[in-house]
Formats: structure tokens, sequence, C-alpha cells
């Protein structure tokens, strides 16, 4: 399996998210896409284990997500089936570990692709009118009502991220991921998984951030829309922990 992290400037924290994803069962690759960044994430990324390649300029989390899977598609050999494919994001540091649980569910053919459900986000700021936005789209348009349809760590067969492109750009890529994958018939699942990652706040950076998610969301989901997307084509089921 390899874990793709799609990162911009995230040098103080790629090192110990690197290792902690390395430290994930079934884990041969980590791969690192560096998407222009301004400072050192390339080099720190490097030195704690990862592959990395690198966009000379930002060309968002989409495009970063593409390259990481052809980086890994031309490292799979024909003799083994290709890798599953664990997206996370660069600024989980030690709590990257804990996407674990994501895997069981695609290894074991149970779902093609698998999503993490995070706990509550110190910090955290916003009102919940972009996951009411995608929440609400994905389920006219699949009959899936999902907890956290924003949600980037996920996991998924090589078959399903081909199934997903081209992907949705910006903060679009997750919820036009979704959409679908479910509507071509794959079946998705959300897990919950302890990780811990750096929220957007209330301040004027924290709302201009959410500002573009609401944006790029509202610009997939109608994109899909024009498509003539199916309603209900879609099944998913939730797997929650034990004890």
């Amino acid at each position: 399996m390899a874990v793709v992290i799609p990162a911009k400037d995230e040098s103080r924290r790629i090192a110990p998210t690197v290792r902690a994803a390395r430290a994930i069962p079934n884990v041969d690759l980590v791969l690192v896409v560096d998407d222009g960044s301004e400072d050192a994430t390339q080099h720190v990324a490097r030195e704690a284990g990862a592959v990395v390649v690198r966009h000379s300029h930002n060309r968002g989390k989409a495009s970063a997500m593409e390259t990481g899977a052809a980086v890994v598609a031309m490292r799979d050999t024909a003799d083994r089936p290709a890798r599953l494919l664990l997206f996370i994001d660069g600024d989980l540091g030690e709590s990257a570990v804990n996407a674990t649980p994501l895997v069981q569910p695609v290894l074991e053919g149970t779902a093609d692709v698998s999503i993490a459900v995070l706990p509550p986000q110190p910090g955290a700021g916003g009102r919940g009118i972009v996951v009411g936005l995608a929440r609400r789209s994905i389920q006219a348009m699949t009959g899936w009502t999902p907890t956290q349809p924003l949600s980037g760590m996920r996991c998924l067969t090589r078959e399903a991220f081909e199934a997903a492109t081209p992907l949705a750009r910006g903060w679009g890529v997750e919820t036009g991921m979704t959409i679908d994958l479910l509507t071509k018939g794959f079946v998705a699942v959300e897990v919950p998984c302890d990780l811990r990652h750096r929220p957007s706040g209330t301040d004027f950076r924290g709302q201009m951030h959410r500002a573009a998610q609401y944006r790029d969301v509202f610009m997939a989901v109608n994109a899909r829309r024009m498509r003539g997307v199916a309603r209900g084509a879609g099944r998913a089921l939730t797997v929650r922990k034990k004890g």
C-alpha cells in the first residue's frame, strides 16, 4: 500500500506525519507531493524517509493527488496487485498512524473507498455551512448522507481512484470524488479515526478559506448536476469502533 501526502508549506509537521505514516501496517511506500512549497517541505519530508516529487508552482490538492497516484502507478509492478492508495493530509503529525483503520475495509474488499471520520478538532471555527452544502448535495445525488463529506483522509483501490478522475478542482475534490464513485456503483464506508490536524480558525484567514471551500464545493456539485448524474446509484456503510 502507498500513502500519498499532498503538502504545501508543511515543513514544521511533515516529518512526524511521514514517520507515522511509515508505521501503518502494509505500507511500503510513503510519497509526499510538494505542491509548490516556499519552505523546506520537500527536504524535511525526504529526510524523514518519504519519496518526494515536487510541483514547481502550486497546482492545488487535486493535481497533487493525481501526481501522487501516477507516481505510485509507475512504481507498481506487473507481478503484483496495484497498491492501494491512502491519502492523508501533511499536518496530521504523529496522529497519522491512526489512519490505520481505513485500510482494512478496502484491503478485505468490503469497500472500494473508506473515509475517515475525525473527532472534534480543538480550535476549529466555522458554522458548518460548507459541510452542510456538501452533505446535502451528496445525499440528493446518491442517496447516502455522509457524516464528514469533506474528510480528505481516504483509502481506495486503484480502480476506484481512476473511476473518480479527473478530480474536481480545489476544495471540491472530496465531494466530487464521493459523488462520482457512488453514482458509478462503488461502495464507500466511513471509519472513525483519531486523527488530529490544524483546523481553520475564526479569523479573517479562516473565513477566506471557508469561502474558497464553499465556492469549490458548489462548482464540483454543479458540474456533476450538469452531467445529469442519477440519484441513488450508490450505497454506503458506516463502520463503528468496537467497544
